[in-house]
Formats: structure tokens, C-alpha cells, sequence
């Protein structure tokens, strides 16, 4: 069976899967922004989502969507290389693997590790938004562009890209996951008869597969969220900061999930957006 239950591209329009992936996810930060802030602070600082939002109100309402220039344009950039680059190399992977035996879901699964690899290039957005969200500098940092040009002018290029390594190790296995998944987890879906009813559909099969990524993944982001919030200094490799989280927190699982079920359902509300209003723009273009 295919990786992916995405069409085929039409010569015509080259771009659509790049172009529906952008608005897709422009359409979910938007929706989903505040949600993500108060994930954010429990993974941060560790405490409850009662005590998160108690902080943003704190900050008031003209900093609620303080950061949100860098997961915009972040994650409408990501989410297009994502299902552009994995439509394009498996375009080019299955060519070259024609007559050659190998089974197509190890091509498209290739395809899908290599997109999600090259997504990680747009990581500065990240580091950004993390520096932006984090209350302890909002003294030091007024805005995205002052924030770019203090890391780079104070620091270099290399400190935009703190924390790259649990951002790989979460994106290229995410990935194959998603693409490979997805297309099965639809089929076991009622079957569509109208438009709504494949919204509903895609959206449940995204939502479903977004959520359970973002809890396997979870530690991850709580390894990029404490490395990103770090301003100058050495970098410490990812075991190393995953131990500092593990001791600081009791070596308690508990602790070190603590935000999961938030993430869990900004993951459903995230993904399912994303796949449904994706499937939709391709469908229409």
C-alpha cells in the first residue's frame, strides 16, 4: 500500500501540494496560537496548565500573541516543505527505483525522512519563537526582527540553531509515520459521500495521527524548548539536557510529560486543521 493517500501531481500546477501545505498551516497557528503558549510554559517550567495561563494573564492580553510572527511564517514554510518535498522526492525516489524490487512503501518512507530532514533548516523560527514565549526575556527581546538580528549580531548564525538535534530526531520519524499512516487510518473511516463528510474524515485521520506523534514525541520538545531557551552559553548535546529536565523534575515520568494531555489535544485540533484544510484546497486547486 502507497505511504500516502495524496494525489498525484498534475503538470499543470507543480506547486499545489506546496501551496496547500502554507495555508493549511496558516490557518492552524492562527486558530491555535494561545493553545501553544500555555503548552509551551508547562514544558518550559514544568507546572500546570491552571498555573500557565495564570502567567499569560499575568502578561496581559496585548502579549497573548507576543511570537507569533516566527511560527507563522515557520510553520507555514514547514508544513508546505512538507508535503511539497515529500510528493517531489518520491516523485524522483520511485522513478529511480523503477524495476529495481524495492517495495514502495521504503521508497515513500525515504521520501518522507528526507522532507521532514530538510524542514529543519527553518529551525531559527523556532529558536525565536521559544526566546519570544519565554516570560524570563521579554525585558531583552521586543520583536522577531530584534530578536534575529541580537542572536546573529551578538552571537552568530550557530546560535540560531540551538536545539537542532531533537528537532531532526522528532521530524524525519514523525514523518514517516504520518505519511505511512495516514492513508490507512482513513480507510478504516466510514466512507464519504459528500464534501463534509471527507473534511470530517480527513480531519479525524489527522487529528488521531498528529496526536499521537506529539505524545511520542513529547520528551523531544521538552529537550528543544529547555535548549532554545538558553542564550549564549556551550551547547549541551541533547542526553545531556534531557538528564538536567529528568533530575530537576524528580525522575518522575509524570513530571516529565507534564503538558502531554494539553499537547495531546492542541495536537488533534492542530493536525486534524491541517490534513482536513489541506485535503480540501488540493481537492478545489
Amino acid at each position: 500500500m502507497a505511504v500516502g493517500t495524496m494525489d498525484s501531481e498534475s503538470p499543470r500546477t507543480p506547486q499545489k501540494h506546496y501551496v496547500c501545505g502554507s495555508i493549511a498551516a496558516f490557518t492552524n497557528i492562527m486558530v491555535t496560537f494561545p493553545l501553544q503558549k500555555v503548552l509551551f510554559r508547562q514544558q518550559l517550567h514544568g507546572v500546570l496548565a491552571t498555573e500557565a495561563v495564570r502567567q499569560l494573564q499575568r502578561d496581559g492580553l496585548r502579549k497573548l500573541y507576543r511570537g507569533l510572527l516566527p511560527p507563522l511564517l515557520q510553520k507555514s514554510t514547514t508544513v508546505a516543505i512538507m508535503f511539497g518535498l515529500y510528493e517531489d522526492f518520491s516523485r524522483v525516489l520511485l522513478d529511480c527505483a523503477d524495476g529495481s524490487g524495492v517495495p514502495e512503501l521504503v521508497t515513500r518512507s525515504f521520501a518522507a525522512a528526507l522532507a521532514g530532514t530538510a524542514e529543519a533548516i527553518l529551525m531559527p523560527f523556532e529558536r525565536v519563537q521559544t526566546l519570544l514565549q519565554d516570560h524570563r526575556h521579554h525585558g531583552r527581546f521586543n520583536n522577531t526582527v530584534h530578536t534575529f538580528r541580537t542572536l546573529l549580531t551578538e552571537y552568530g548564525v550557530r546560535e540560531c540553531y540551538r536545539g537542532l538535534v531533537p528537532i531532526i530526531l522528532r521530524n524525519g520519524p514523525s514523518n514517516v509515520l504520518f505519511f505511512a499512516l495516514r492513508g490507512p487510518i482513513k480507510e478504516q473511516l466510514p466512507n464519504a459521500t459528500n464534501r463534509a463528510g471527507h473534511m470530517i474524515n480527513d480531519f479525524v485521520c489527522g487529528g488521531l495521527l498528529g496526536a499521537a506523534l506529539g505524545i511520542m514525541f513529547y520528551p523531544l520538545n521538552v529537550v528543544k524548548s529547555r535548549a532554545q531557551s538558553q542564550v549564549g552559553g556551550a551547547f549541551q548535546p541533547c542526553r545531556e539536557v534531557l538528564l538536567t529536565v529528568w533530575r530537576e523534575r524528580g525522575g518522575s515520568v509524570a513530571m516529565l510529560f507534564r503538558g502531554a494531555h494539553l499537547n495531546y489535544h492542541r495536537s488533534l485540533l492542530s493536525w486534524g486543521i491541517i490534513n482536513a484544510t489541506y485535503e480540501l484546497l488540493l481537492k478545489l486547486m
